[in-house]
């Protein structure tokens, strides 16, 4: 497999699938590799007041731009941190989350 871009601008996109999958198939491989691109963020994309994104994942020692977008704050992070909290914190049968990782509780019918 060829990246056909190499830069990484903090996307949730990812850690959000290893949610969803840990959730789904309880196999904790999905929140051990979520760990491991936490510490990766945590070594590459880490600066000294905030996140940065990556210009090229595939240089070491990693280059960075100087910016941040909010979904890494909103979303990326939050993702994370629900990927290794435990599974009461928000229950999927009882909330939905929106494309902004917002949760919302399900309404149900009596």
């Amino acid at each position: 497999m060829h990246a056909i871009r190499s830069i990484y601008i903090l996307r949730p996109e990812t850690v959000e699938s290893l949610f969803y999958l840990y959730r789904v198939t309880k196999n904790p491989k999905y929140r051990e590799y979520g760990w491991k691109i936490f510490e990766a963020l945590e070594t590459h994309a880490k600066t000294k007041h905030g996140y940065a994104s990556v210009v090229d994942v595939t240089e070491l020692p990693a280059q960075t731009k100087n910016k941040m977008e909010s979904f890494f704050l909103a979303e990326t992070l939050k993702y994370h941190y629900l990927l290794q909290a435990p599974e009461s914190l928000i229950p999927l049968d009882t909330y939905v989350f929106n494309t902004e990782a917002h949760p919302f509780r399900i309404r149900r019918k009596n």
